[in-house]
């Protein structure tokens, strides 16, 4: 981060304790280099990730995107039965607690683990079982995205949409679609998104993370997004850009996954302030944090730095946070008020 100004005086401790929501993170990008180490040392012989911690770093270096899902999946290839699904879930839970997150949307991709051999029903019931205990424990609410791994095509909608409705999780709260943009149109997935979205689920698909203005386009009109996970393509269209503006559709921007996929050359050259000056609604989060080296604390040290934030300034980033969440108006109530109050 040595192309940005620095922090100001105390924001570092300032945005360590600040209570905070997380909208854009994922279930296996979120797995810790120790528990990945673990996983990957229970099938030694079977796996290229490394079983050493401090190997990851080396291994989590990716040349472009195409060369991280080529690393994301052999991580995902490392959970391997419903016990490994509930360790990692709590673990990820622990991450977020310790950053004072309350609430989170992870983006679970079940079919990646159903395809595996992992029963839909002992998934979910892992990720659940997960999800109460870390309530009741770490006081952080988990909700649940469950999103479409893009690169495995209509097979893979069509087994999500299945799983999200006949398991119908209490956590679940969104449908998205992730992996690759390039050579994978959105508007193909248009009647598993209007599925969905009948039956009470939300639309929240990445969009213009490595791909242009047009992403995002389709994601709106075929997929009814509500969120446009990443967007950082947005500015390269006035009207897109008016489009968001007006009718306040929230950006999940993740700085340092921009810039380690090389979605962005420099964090310096991030679109986020102009996205901001533009009047754009945005949230900030982290991605796949392990993976990027970052946590989301980190990511609220980059916003700050590349926005010249002061403390109310930062406090205010999470609110819009909150505010773009799908939680209930009675939680949103309650996190606001508690950044309000810790703010001053």
């Amino acid at each position: 981060m040595t192309d940005l100004p620095a922090l100001r005086p105390g924001l570092a401790a300032f945005i360590a304790k600040l209570p905070k929501v997380e909208l854009h993170v994922h279930h296996v990008g979120s797995a810790s280099p120790r528990i990945v180490a673990e996983l990957a040392a229970r099938h030694e012989g079977t796996t290229p990730v490394p079983a050493d911690p401090a190997a990851l770093a080396d291994y989590f270096v990716f040349r472009d995107f195409a060369h991280f899902v080529e690393v994301y999946l052999s991580v995902v290839d490392l959970i391997r039965d419903e016990e490994d699904v509930r360790i990692l879930t709590y673990e990820v839970a622990r991450e977020l607690a310790r950053q004072q997150v309350r609430y989170a949307e992870l983006t679970i991709t079940p079919y990646s683990h159903v395809h595996r051999g992992i029963a839909p029903e002992a998934f979910c019931e892992a990720i659940e079982d997960a999800r109460v205990r870390a309530e009741s424990e770490l006081g952080v609410a988990l909700r649940w995205c469950f999103d479409i791994p893009g690169e495995a095509g209509l097979v893979a909608a069509e087994q999500t949409l299945d799983i999200a409705l006949r398991q119908r999780p209490d956590g679940l709260i969104s449908f998205g679609l992730g992996g690759p943009e390039i050579g994978v149109p959105r508007p193909q997935f248009q009647p598993y998104f209007d599925r969905a979205r009948a039956q009470g689920l939300r639309s929240v698909p990445h969009a213009g993370e490595t791909t242009g203005p047009q992403t995002i386009w389709d994601a709106l009109r075929d997929l009814g997004a509500e969120r446009i996970g990443h967007g950082t393509s947005a500015m390269g269209d006035p009207r897109l850009v008016e489009y968001l503006a007006e009718h306040r559709v929230p950006l999940e921007v993740c700085p340092t996954s921009n810039l380690v996929t090389r979605a962005v050359p420099t964090l310096a050259e991030h679109p986020l302030p102009a996205m901001v000056s533009a009047g754009l609604v945005v949230t900030v989060n982290s991605d796949d944090p392990p993976m990027f080296g970052t946590t989301l604390t980190d990511e609220y040290e980059v916003a700050a730095r590349l926005l010249d934030l002061d403390a109310a300034g930062v406090a205010a980033l999470a609110r819009a946070g909150v505010d773009a969440s799908f939680m209930s108006t009675e939680d949103k109530t309650r996190i606001g008020a508690e950044i309000d109050a810790y703010a001053g």
